[in-house]
């Protein structure tokens, strides 16, 4: 029997600092361990760029107004399943570009779950990306950084391949 996926819209935020490095956070361990932007689900009633406002505030102590975001640069979808309970969802990624003029986090406002799964971070510049074997998503995610580096900010959000 095929599992139905609970719909899960989520903003995600490519955040990079003064030197054009962006922000992932790590999850897992060791050999399984796997690179991703801060973000994550949208509250009922709540907008897509307040949940990010959110968001990177909870795990980054970045905090911005929702004007500050821009425009949505990228959308994705992806199945995955909670470990905890071992739900299905479809996630709806929209990702929204910032800068920030440090590198210095406070994780102080993170819940309980992004503790749970948040084991670090590092600042990756494109190159390092490039040159990695350690996985990180998007997966398109060297070429979309470059593109928004160098000012290419999209007059619509870019599709990216869907994740199985």
């Amino acid at each position: 029997m095929t599992q139905t996926p609970i719909w899960r819209p989520t903003a995600r935020l490519l955040v990079t600092d003064p030197d054009g490095r962006v922000l992932l956070f790590s999850g897992g361990t060791g050999s399984g361990r796997w690179w991703f932007t801060p973000g994550g689900g949208v509250h009922r009633g709540e907008t897509v760029q307040a949940a990010a406002v959110r968001e990177l505030f909870e795990e980054t102590g970045f905090a911005v107004k929702e004007e500050e975001l821009g425009p949505v640069v990228a959308t994705s979808t992806a199945h995955w399943r909670a470990e905890e309970s071992a739900k299905l969802y479809l996630g709806a990624y929209s990702f929204f570009f910032l800068r920030v003029a440090r590198t210095e986090l406070n994780t102080d406002g993170q819940e309980d779950l992004e503790r749970s799964v948040i084991t670090g971070h590092r600042w990756w510049s494109v190159a390092d990306l490039r040159a990695t074997a350690e996985p990180f998503v998007p997966a398109q995610l060297p070429d979309l950084m470059e593109r928004l580096l160098g000012g290419g900010i999209p007059g619509h959000p870019i599709r990216l391949p869907r994740r199985h």
